[in-house]
């Protein structure tokens, strides 16, 4: 048959379909019919048997065939009812026996077949239509048992391929639900004869057929959802699949070489080979690939296949499909077949066929337990072998097959999933068992489909790694993945690739169900620390609820842990194993039989070799043991080779005869308790097993050259069940078994993937009845915590290798993916190491660690560069999102911060902070243009920079051109590097991480300040502050303060680190320079920034300008008028918030400093007249600083101006009104007696200290200052009549203190000091007695109280009697001599008028105070006695005086 003619029946065949696309009427559908009909006959009439006149048989003029389609043709148009309610066998019956009759021939059949096709692709038959099931059952008896007569190879061809139509065509049809069970495999049973005829045909056939199976199978397996509902209804069940490979196509052959009977399947006559067997030439007996037949079909199925189309065809068909996978047993390779393209072709055919099934089938083999039974053993079985074929198509295919089946079976596929991922998938993906690099590359895929499954990864590490009794999938997967993902000695290959794929859908999985949310979840703690409780018991109440199953997948995931360390000890050492073990709460403090037994059973990773010891020992205990061992195992309704090799599959038979009988004594005992059916005593199967082993051993031992048959192992058997024998047909299917699967008595241990024998599969089967149920998990995150620390370090290892090696931008941003899922879920769950070892992995990348030497080659790097450029996008998106988890790895970031200013790329405003003031001063405006700014730190390009071993030191030849060299205009290559390379930084969003840090969680900003604070800390000891070298420091200095300032509220979490930097820089400096500059303002603008907002830091703040008293002189001279400037404007804006002494005392100790500064002092004065003038800003604690700080300016003769001087006298005087006011308030307030006293003596105190340096500055020599100075202290004792109770004894301090001082230290200056220095000082003097005097006679009713009294006078008395002795030059002050005695003659009349100074009746000893006063008086004036006090007053006043208080004056002196 040509490609064209083939070509040309296809086309055919699809015009036939697009011409039934719609349903006719009633008279089109009889037209139609008759156009058939007439198709047919015409066909028949070009052959010469149906050409000519048909004479056989007298009585009939035509052949039955011709006569029944020309009756039909009379009837179509007679038909007067609808077509539904006509029988379709009338018009169908004809079309059918052409079909059927062996006469025919290919293109009569063919025809026939077309017209039965159409008719069916009308839609005229549907349910609704009479007899319809009995129809459909006709067209497909008809259509599987066709006969025709062969008369060349292309017509056969057609009529197959018209056959495959019809049957898809019925199974397509809305009556196919009319169709029985039988039916349905007989159409399946046809389609497949025709494929494995097509086999010797044409290419199109065998596509063709091959096709209709995939639609047949769809059709068939699409209805299972939908027999859900119609099984719970009717009560029907599936039927048994025992019978599925004991039936024969049925047909018999004839002598003529056909083949007959009713329901063989279509065939062909021909007399040469058109027989269908020839078809099947590579199969030894064609009856295994026959479902089942309604000749065949026993009594038990009969029934079952009778019933209309539901399950018990699908079970059949299943089944068959199923064991199609194993025809490779049964083939006979002929001396021209391929075998490997065979060995291919047919699984990949039943397999493709399988998955069809298992797609349209989907979760609803769940509720048909034939079906599920088929999937969990037969199909897995086959699955698990196939899997490891030498074969990708086939693997790649069985790899779909078990996605789809996790896909919609996982809960029902537990065990059977870990087999196949163990001993399969993850066995084949290693590549060291033989696979080759396609076969790895396909599991390797397979694995990355599954990984993407969005709860694949939880539920293999909630179902299998917190399962003691499965492996470890998820970490096998996590790891095999890892180490995939590393090229090591070769370049990046496509494998690598897809196992990073594979790596970043687990971490995008975690990180995709996180959210955005960066709350952490709280995780259920296990109990480490709680008594013995054997966990082979414990269980879960509920495995849907997670809020059941969480807690306990994460306790038993403890107790593996925990049991794998201790396994580990076992393997090692079996006794300290077991003591490791009773330590950790997993076996009781005294050990038991069955708690021994039972960590034998249930622990995977115990060396098996050390248990078959441990059990055959003769030590009691150990006997015990193993008949504990013994009973953990359920042996009911297995038989004895199957309970023997689950046995022997938990632990190495020992080698030791005896440990052997011990082994086998137990094991007989426990299988004969539970299956005592055939063996009549424990000894029967003592013995049996015996020669079971025998058998294995002489089966499967290469050694063993003699085996042994069938009736050697009878014979050996006789008489051992309690002396008679045991059923033949038992031992023989005991003997078939074990030479078909040898009982593995050396098991795999635990190294590496096991490879899944006949033996291991029993070990899965019968695990698969006893495992915990499967857990479905949804998209919770509850167990993300743990899958992900098993995660995070391979993955991080494995995407920085790739980045590492991989060139192309999709494999680079994959990486880049995975680098932010890892930071995304290590913020979540506060991983801030696992976040710092990422961002030490990204900053590897950068290439900003090791530049070349010119920043144009850096920069022009970078723009080339797409894998640095990702690199540091990535840091800061990362700095950016998850800064509150960052700890060390903010120094990697801020050294790449750093480079990147020292290339010019970053913001201008980088630096700043948000709290900005928007209007600065024209002081700070200054200061900020100043010569030594930051911006301009960086040297021209045309000059080079010393170079230095420092960090900085690579740097600043990063900056400049050599100094020879002409600047040269930068190339449009330059340009475009600046402008991509500018724009990828500007991304990044870096003046952000800074601005934003008042947002960043408290240990994480501390590590960013102590971060900066390091690396500023090197670059300041490996430069010598030459221009060039102060970049870094300053630029760190400048991020420092700016951090501090976006943090004002949490100020003091970083506030002594940042002191403790600025204090190491300014007393570390000696000359000034731009760092210490921006250290000294820096202070100063937090200082002046934060007052507002931290009161209760006012002091630590305040206390920290005592750094700039620090200072250098050199450095303090050159930076004193603006570091007073910025003090004048924190004092202005902040006085009000200044509350402390310790506060103040600082403030006006910088203010102290300017008084004698030219540039400074005025507006250190400025400030302080701020302070002082209205008394506004004056407090009890900085009353006397302030007035010291007066004293000082008063005392400064800058430009010899005394203006100064005496306005800083007039404020010292001036304050005295707030002592008047706060005296008071004080009044006002009800504050307690000891609080008032208290307050009392420290206004007297303040004013003494005023009025203390008020003395200082009347010695000034300055005649205009002292003279002043002398004024305002006479002022000042007039103002203390403002304060309410001022202490008296404040006023006996203040003329010893300042008033007897004063008038000694002046008359000393008078007298010895030269009339250039100190002119015009008789005046002074002059005033000096006038303020002592005015200030006894203010205070002299309260002093005269005092005991002190006396001594006060005489000390008056006695400055008196000095200044009128004292010679000025050698002579008498006129002056000084006519003013004393006229001041001591008001002192007495006032004393004599106040009754202070009376003549005393009491003379003793001649020291009265009346005697005293007038002694000194004489030395005065002597006359005054006579004139203030005449004889006859006298005497008045001595009558008076005997009986008055005046003898209370005199005191001893």
């Amino acid at each position: 048959m040509t490609m064209g003619h083939q070509a040309a029946t296809a086309a055919s065949l699809q015009n036939e379909v697009s011409s039934a696309l719609h349903k006719p009427t009633k008279g089109a559908f009889a037209c139609m019919v008759n156009s058939e009909i007439g198709a047919v006959l015409a066909v028949m009439r070009r052959n010469v048997r149906w050409g000519v006149q048909y004479a056989a048989d007298d009585d009939q003029l035509e052949h039955n065939l011709i006569h029944s389609l020309k009756e039909l043709r009379k009837q179509v148009f007679t038909w007067q009812q609808d077509w539904h309610q006509i029988e379709p066998a009338i018009y169908l019956n004809p079309f059918l026996n052409v079909i059927r009759s062996m006469e025919t021939g290919a293109p009569i059949t063919g025809v026939a077949l077309s017209s039965v096709y159409k008719i069916l692709t009308l839609d005229v038959l549907s349910v609704n239509t009479v007899n319809v099931g009995e129809a459909m059952q006709l067209i497909v008896d008809a259509v599987t048992s066709c006969k025709f007569e062969v008369t060349d190879p292309a017509s056969e061809e057609v009529v197959l391929m018209k056959i495959l139509q019809v049957l898809l065509a019925c199974m397509k049809s809305k009556a196919s639900s009319e169709l029985s069970n039988q039916r349905v495999i007989n159409i399946i049973n046809t389609c497949f004869r025709v494929v494995h005829e097509a086999s010797s045909k044409g290419e199109l056939l065998q596509r063709i057929s091959r096709h209709t199976m995939h639609e047949l199978v769809r059709c068939i397996f699409s209805r299972l959802p939908s027999l859900k509902i119609e099984k719970l209804a009717n009560g029907s069940s599936s039927v048994g699949t025992e019978e599925l490979e004991e039936h024969s196509f049925g047909g018999t052959q004839a002598e003529n070489g056909a083949l007959r009977g009713g329901n063989d399947g279509p065939t062909s006559t021909s007399d040469s080979s058109s027989d269908l067997t020839s078809g099947l030439r590579h199969m030894k007996d064609a009856k295994e690939f026959v479902i089942i037949s309604e000749a065949e079909a026993d009594s038990n199925t009969e029934k079952d296949m009778a019933e209309p189309f539901g399950a018990g065809c699908m079970v059949e068909i299943f089944h068959f499909l199923c064991s199609l996978l194993n025809v490779v047993d049964h083939i006979d390779m002929g001396p021209r077949s391929n075998p490997v393209a065979y060995d291919e072709d047919v699984p990949l055919f039943a397999l493709g066929l399988i998955n069809s099934a298992i797609e349209l089938g989907g979760p609803s083999f769940r509720d048909h337990p034939e079906l599920l039974s088929s999937i969990q053993e037969d199909l897995f079985c086959n699955l698990m072998q196939y899997g490891l074929s030498m074969s990708p198509l086939i693997l790649s295919t069985v790899c779909s097959i078990v996605l789809n089946l996790y896909h919609h079976l996982r809960a029902e596929l537990k065990v059977q999933l870990e087999a196949f991922f163990s001993c399969v998938l993850l066995r084949v993906a290693q590549g060291k068992h033989g696979s080759s690099y396609q076969l790895q590359e396909v599991a390797m895929e397979a694995l990355v489909d599954l990984c993407r499954q969005p709860t694949f990864m939880t539920e293999m590490y909630a179902n299998f790694d917190c399962d003691v009794a499965c492996s470890n999938v998820f970490e096998d997967i996590a790891n095999l993945l890892s180490k995939s993902s590393f090229p090591v000695n070769g370049p990046l290959s496509a494998m690598h690739v897809v196992a990073l794929d594979g790596m970043t859908s687990m971490i995008q999985g975690i990180a995709d169900r996180l959210g955005s949310d960066m709350s952490v979840s709280e995780v259920a703690a296990t109990e480490d620390g709680e008594g013995f409780k054997a966990f082979w018991t414990i269980e879960c109440e509920n495995f849907v609820d997670p809020n059941f199953w969480i807690p306990f997948v994460q306790k038993m995931r403890n107790i593996k842990q925990r049991l794998m360390v201790g396994a580990n000890h076992f393997n090692q050492n079996p006794k300290k194993g077991l003591e490791f073990l009773q330590q950790t709460h997993l076996l009781p403090d005294k050990l038991d039989p069955q708690s021994v037994a039972s960590l034998f059973r249930y622990t995977s990773c115990l060396d098996k070799t050390l248990i078959g010891d441990f059990l055959g020992n003769h030590d009691e205990f150990c006997i015990h043991v193993l008949h504990q061992f013994a009973r953990t195992f359920d042996f009911k309704g297995m038989n004895l080779d199957t309970a023997l090799r689950l046995f022997l599959g938990t632990f190495r038979l020992p080698g030791e005869s005896q440990k052997i009988q011990r082994v086998l004594e137990a094991f007989a005992e426990r299988y004969y308790e539970q299956s005592p059916d055939i063996l009549a005593n424990k000894d029967a199967a003592l013995l049996l097993s015996y020669s079971l082993i025998m058998l294995n051993t002489d089966q499967h031992n290469v050694q063993v050259k003699k085996k042994m048959t069938k009736e050697d192992f009878i014979r050996n058997n006789r008489h051992i069940n309690g002396g008679k024998d045991l059923p033949r047909e038992y031992l023989l299917e005991l003997y078939g078994s074990i030479c078909e699967n040898e009982i593995q008595l050396i098991p795999e241990q635990v190294a590496g993937f096991p490879l899944m024998t006949a033996g291991c599969w029993v070990n899965v089967v019968h695990k698969s009845k006893i495992v915990n149920p499967f857990i479905i998990c949804d998209s919770g995150t509850l167990l993300d915590h743990d899958m992900f620390a098993i995660l995070s370090r391979p993955t991080v290892a494995a995407l920085s290798v790739v980045f590492d090696q991989a060139e192309q931008e999709q494999v680079l941003q994959m990486c880049i993916d995975g680098f932010l899922a890892i930071a995304k879920i290590s913020a979540r769950y506060h991983l801030v190491e696992l976040l710092d070892d990422l961002i030490v992995s990204l900053c590897k990348f950068t290439g900003l660690l090791a530049p070349p030497f010119l920043a144009d080659e850096v920069i022009l790097a970078l723009a080339e560069d797409t894998k640095a450029r990702m690199a540091i996008t990535t840091i800061f998106i990362v700095a950016n999102r998850y800064g509150d988890y960052i700890r060390m790895g903010w120094k990697n970031i801020f050294e790449s911060v750093l480079i990147l200013h020292q290339l010019g790329l970053l913001p201008a405003g980088l630096a700043s902070d948000t709290a900005d003031d928007t209007e600065p001063s024209n002081d700070l405006e200054r200061v900020k243009s100043a010569p030594s700014s930051l911006s301009s730190l960086r040297p021209p390009s045309g000059i080079t920079p010393r170079k230095s071993s420092g960090f900085m030191g690579r740097f600043t030849q990063l900056l400049s051109f050599d100094i020879e060299e002409p600047k040269s205009l930068p190339t449009e290559e330059q340009l475009r590097a600046h402008r991509l390379t500018r724009e990828a930084i500007q991304s990044c969003h870096i003046d952000i991480i800074f601005i934003e840090s008042k947002f960043l969680q408290a240990d994480s900003l501390l590590h960013l300040v102590q971060s900066i604070i390091l690396v500023a800390s090197r670059l300041t000891k490996e430069t010598s502050f030459s221009l060039e070298d102060e970049v870094g420091p300053v630029f760190c200095l400048d991020l420092l303060i700016a951090i501090t300032l976006n943090n004002r509220d949490r100020i003091m979490l970083i506030w002594q680190l940042v002191y403790e930097h600025i204090a190491a820089i300014v007393q570390s400096t000696i000359m000034p320079c731009t760092l210490v500059e921006k250290a000294v303002f820096g202070l100063l603008r937090i200082c002046q920034r934060l007052l507002p907002y931290k009161e209760n830091l006012t002091d630590e703040l305040l206390k920290s300008l005592q750094l700039i008293l620090k200072l250098d002189a050199r450095v303090a001279d050159a930076y004193c008028e603006n570091i007073t400037n910025e003090v004048k404007r924190m004092v202005k804006s902040n006085a009000i918030h200044i509350r402390s002494h310790l506060g103040w005392r600082t403030i006006t100790s910088l203010l102290s400093i300017t008084a004698r500064h030219p540039e400074a002092s005025e507006a250190g004065f400025e400030t302080l007249a701020f302070i002082m003038s209205d008394g506004s800003h004056l407090l009890p604690c900085n009353y006397i600083l302030c007035v010291d700080a007066a004293r000082q300016f008063a005392e400064s003769r800058l430009g010899d101006d005394a203006h100064r001087s005496i306005s800083a006298l007039d404020m010292m005087m001036g304050s005295v009104v707030s002592l008047a006011r706060w005296s008071s308030e004080a009044k006002n307030a009800a504050v307690g007696e000891e609080a008032a006293v208290k307050l009392r003596e420290d206004i007297g105190e303040m004013w003494l200290r005023m009025v203390q340096a008020v003395r200082k500055l009347c010695l000034d020599p300055r005649e205009e200052v002292r003279n002043h100075a002398l004024l305002m202290l006479q002022g000042s004792v007039a103002g203390v009549d403002g304060i309410n109770q001022f202490p008296i004894a404040k006023w006996f301090q203040f003329f010893d203190l300042v008033i007897f001082t004063l008038l000694d230290e002046l008359l000393e200056i008078a007298l010895e000091s030269s009339p250039k220095d100190y002119r015009k000082m008789e005046e002074t003097l002059a005033l000096g007695m006038k303020a002592m005097t005015k200030a006894f006679l203010q205070q002299l009713q309260d002093l005269s109280q005092q005991p002190s009294f006396c001594r006060l006078w005489l000390g008056v008395l006695n400055r008196m009697e000095r200044y009128l002795k004292a010679k000025f030059r050698g002579k008498r002050s006129e002056k000084i001599h006519e003013l004393v005695p006229e001041l001591l003659k008001n002192i007495l009349l006032v004393m004599k008028t106040t009754g202070v100074l009376l003549a005393s009746s009491d003379d003793i000893a001649g020291d009265s105070f009346w005697q005293l006063t007038w002694l000194h008086v004489k030395n005065v004036c002597p006359s005054l006695h006579s004139e203030l006090y005449p004889d006859d007053e006298m005497q008045a006043n001595q009558n008076v005086s005997e009986g008055g208080p005046a003898g209370d004056q005199a005191v001893i002196v």
